[in-house]
């Protein structure tokens, strides 16, 4: 039910609020007079998940002129209805638009572009939906004007898309963050396994500065102290495939499997959200896992063959799927920590898609392609500093990826609550004085 704050909402319809709707093409790309002038033209392919991105192609005034492309005015709402259906922009400047986009000029009287922006996020789901099953691929034009829509009074409108634009800029920051983090991390991996860590805690200096502290290896240059060894010699026994179940007897109780989609950035995420299943006691000793144990995808798309992961502290059994193979290190040789980080590295990612078989849909590596692949070995010691460096910029990126998470689901909660008139939109006094009058 709402309330005093909400009760001025109005429902009413997409095409009610919609002055007009203008349709793009794309200019002949054989006629150079099209695509010689200075005026942005996008397609669907052009928008990211925060509008548009960077400009790819210009037209000119005889193309506008002379096609059936046409420019949107800045400010206005740029809809996907064709190809890449159900993006959405606010176009950034006076943008040229192809056959995929619509542009819409609101009733700025009626409602605010912004909030309608956000409003037909959710919209263009609902619409996409319309049409599955049958042979049309977009958003049909009586469908999107049919699309019941609820209105708040315009100074509600504003402060909800004042709400949601600022979460949006804050997603945006945090992701940039990830990425300048993600190349920060790339970089030091790259100097950890190349250079490694002294006693003093110190990066080695490069090769190129030092030769004298380097030798050459299979693997290319290593510091002097360092060894190379195949995976299986730093093993005890041999990988161990999972256990079989199939989806039909995952259940709410039993013992916790850890499956292949619980794989994240070398972890097990969600640990207590796992699947569970009924197992006897032979099955959970045979196929139970321990603290550190190294698990690897053995099968999937080619991407993903080779994913590994670390089991984190045990507080329950936990046992692992078919698609995964289970591999414990000999700590006199290969620190586990040490262990996820090379298998989680460019070079075992590469070793396992050389090496993997493929299938129909899939494809796989066997116990032998785990063993045969060479590792850089420093001393334990090293390991050791190598893996504490490693771990800072780890837990950055997992802070980081974390506070993302969570304005992401903030935000959907809010956009449910706000663009529903769940939760009333305190207004400013003056505003609110100024709503009333």
């Amino acid at each position: 039910m709402r309330d005093s704050q909400t009760s001025a909402w109005r429902t009413t319809t997409f095409g009610s609020i919609a002055l007009r709707l203008v349709n793009g093409g794309t200019p002949p790309t054989d006629v150079p007079a099209f695509w010689n002038g200075t005026i942005p033209w996008i397609t669907g392919a052009d928008f990211t998940s925060s509008g548009v991105g960077e400009f790819r192609r210009f037209v000119s005034k005889v193309a506008i002129a002379s096609t059936a492309t046409n420019v949107i005015d800045k400010g206005e709402l740029l809809l996907v209805t064709r190809t890449g259906v159900g993006k959405l922009a606010i176009a950034p400047c006076d943008i040229a638009i192809s056959q995929d986009i619509t542009g819409v000029y609101a009733d700025r009287k009626q409602v605010d572009a912004l909030f309608l922006y956000h409003r037909m996020r959710k919209g263009v789901e609902e619409l996409k939906k319309l049409n599955q099953g049958t042979s049309i691929n977009g958003i049909i034009r009586g469908d999107l004007l049919k699309y019941p829509i609820d209105l708040p009074p315009l100074p509600q409108q504003e402060r909800i898309a004042e709400i949601l634009s600022t979460l949006d800029e804050a997603i945006e920051q945090t992701e940039a963050l990830i990425a300048k983090t993600q190349a920060i991390k790339a970089g030091l991996m790259h100097d950890l396994f190349t250079r490694g860590v002294t006693a003093n805690g110190e990066l080695r200096p490069p090769r190129e500065e030092a030769p004298q502290l380097f030798k050459a290896s299979p693997l290319g240059w290593i510091p002097k102290e360092w060894d190379i060894a195949s995976f299986g010699a730093c093993l005890l026994g041999t990988p161990q495939n999972g256990i079989y179940k199939p989806a039909t007897e995952y259940m709410d109780s039993g013992t916790s499997i850890v499956r292949i989609d619980s794989f994240y950035d070398g972890l097990i995420r969600n640990v207590p959200d796992l699947k569970r299943v009924r197992l006897g006691d032979e099955e959970r000793a045979l196929y139970g896992l321990a603290t550190d144990d190294l698990l690897i995808n053995r099968v999937n798309s080619l991407d993903y063959v080779g994913k590994s992961a670390i089991v984190p502290a045990l507080t329950e059994p936990l046992v692992f799927e078919s698609n995964i193979m289970r591999c414990r290190v000999d700590r006199a040789t290969l620190l586990p920590q040490f262990g996820i980080l090379w298998l989680c590295g460019r070079l075992a990612s590469r070793h396992f898609q050389s090496r993997a078989k493929s299938a129909v849909a899939q494809a796989s590596i066997n116990q032998d392609d785990v063993r045969s692949l060479l590792v850089k070995l420093p001393n334990g010691e090293e390991q050791k500093r190598i893996s504490e460096r490693a771990s800072v910029i780890e837990a950055t990126c997992s802070y980081e990826s974390k506070h993302q998470q969570g304005l992401v689901g903030l935000k959907h909660g809010l956009m449910h609550d706000l663009l529903t008139g769940r939760v009333a939109v305190p207004l400013p006094e003056s505003e609110a004085v100024a709503a009333d009058a």
